[in-house]
């Protein structure tokens, strides 16, 4: 979505409905923010549910009239989904069409059959970060177990040296680098530049990964030495398949899009001319929804074509694909619309003046925000679009960068220590066969490894640039 459009939309939104004093609106926001991870924990509400029904006691209690706080709720609804809706559904199709084409096994056999031994485990990192870029975690997971477990028990390797770079690859693909939804929201929230975020999210996440994945593996293989369960390793996709496509037709589809937004930040850059014709050809074509989409035309060609796919295929294939994201684009959808109520309210300015009065870092409040909001509600998505409505305000005043570095705090933020009440923490314990001590030893420690890692990088370059 283009800042041109993001702000017409937000012309639109209600004028801030209430007056509140800052004990009140704090109350409000704790109450709000409550309400939405008792009805998650406690009564296993689906998310979209309790958002909804948290952004009406946020607002009831700030004192504002409930119709105004709907006006604030589906104003807030309509432009995030406006915003990153079509993004997610592109990256659902073309998720889809790695998977089934047997691109994605493609790119795993090809760099496995030239890794071993010690390189094994930066070379499944190196596997989980390609395949995350496009696809969201829990289709990564499912796509990337079946690989692990078979490299695991056919190398002997050790189960947690092999999983746990693929899982930190998939995560910090995830939580810092769009065009993943927490970060599409965040950055909708707080008006950062994709192709600056995309940029300096890649720079964070490969330190990151590095020492989330690999080298913390070392301490998990020690700490939790299990071997691969037999039941757990399913048919993979490209076993009913003739023919796959070529490993270098795959990589470069899947990379495509990130390639197109990162020229379009690189034009923008040296350039700076908005009215010069190469800068206006870049901004369309690095623009999200048209880099994500040439990847999916592309795809048509490069992946179902070569692996046999008919004309009729690939309709329903779509159709399938998206499917799946409903949930995810009503819960990303209600938790722009708590965002917007929580502007609204007026806790946003509450945010900026405690900020000012405390003068505690925007990059770290905004982390610490998302940590309070991920244990407490489980979803990291849930933490990203919360924290990024209770900080945007901070980013106004903000460089370019400094906004991408609030997006990536944010992101960080919202990946610390994943436990049981995150749907993530219980696939990855029953996939590889874990008991929930282990589980913790391992996936939620790696998990924290990640946010304060990413965090902490993140605080460093705002001191550089």
């Amino acid at each position: 979505m283009t800042r041109l459009s993001v702000e017409m939309l937000a012309a639109d939104a209600p004028e801030p409905i209430t007056s509140a004093g800052h004990a009140q609106l704090g109350i409000a926001v704790l109450a709000g923010i409550a309400v939405i991870v008792l009805l998650i924990t406690k009564s296993k509400l689906h998310a979209f549910l309790a958002l909804t029904i948290g952004s009406l006691a946020l607002g009831a209690i700030a004192g504002a009239p409930l119709d105004k706080v709907l006006t604030s709720f589906s104003t807030g609804l309509g432009t995030t989904v406006a915003g990153v809706g079509v993004l997610i559904a592109l990256g659902a199709i073309l998720g889809k069409m790695l998977a089934d084409s047997g691109g994605a096994d493609q790119i795993v056999d090809t760099i496995l059959a030239k890794a071993g031994g010690r390189s094994m485990p930066w070379a499944m990192v190196l596997i989980a970060s390609v395949i995350g870029l496009p696809l969201f975690f829990e289709v990564g997971i499912v796509l990337l177990i079946p690989v692990v477990l078979m490299v695991a028990k056919r190398g002997s390797y050790s189960l947690m040296r092999i999983g746990i770079p693929a899982l930190a690859g998939l995560s910090v693909m995830h939580g810092l680098v769009p065009p993943h939804p927490g970060p599409l929201v965040a950055i909708d929230a707080v008006r950062a530049d994709l192709g600056v975020t995309l940029a300096l999210g890649v720079l964070v996440a490969i330190p990151t990964v590095i020492i989330a994945g690999p080298l913390f593996s070392r301490y998990a293989a020690r700490w939790v030495d299990v071997p691969a369960p037999d039941r757990m390793i399913p048919q993979r996709a490209s076993e009913d398949l003739e023919k796959r496509p070529g490993f270098g037709a795959t990589l470069f589809t899947v990379l495509l899009p990130v390639i197109l937004m990162l020229a379009k930040a690189l034009v923008d850059i040296i350039v700076d001319d908005p009215e010069n014709l190469v800068q206006r050809v870049f901004d369309v074509i690095g623009a999200p929804m048209i880099a994500l989409l040439a990847s999916v035309l592309v795809g048509i060609f490069t992946l179902l074509r070569p692996a046999g796919f008919s004309k009729e295929r690939i309709s329903p294939l779509v159709e399938k694909s998206l499917a799946p994201i409903a949930g995810i684009l009503l819960i990303v959808g209600a938790g722009g619309g708590f965002k917007q109520t929580l502007i609204d309210t007026g806790v946003g300015q509450m945010v900026l003046d405690i900020s000012e009065d405390w003068s505690i870092p925007a990059l770290l409040l905004a982390w610490l925000i998302a940590v309070a909001i991920r244990l407490a509600t489980g979803s990291a998505t849930v933490a990203t679009v919360s924290a990024a409505g209770l900080v945007a305000p901070l980013a106004a005043d903000m460089s370019t960068t400094h906004a991408a570095l609030l997006v990536l705090a944010i992101g960080a933020g919202s990946l610390f220590f994943s436990h049981v009440n995150d749907a993530g923490f219980w696939m990855v314990k029953e996939y590889f066969g874990l008991s929930v001590g282990q589980n913790i030893k391992t996936w939620s420690v790696m998990e924290t490894i990640i946010s304060v890692v990413a965090g902490g990088i993140v605080l460093l370059l705002s001191l550089v640039i």
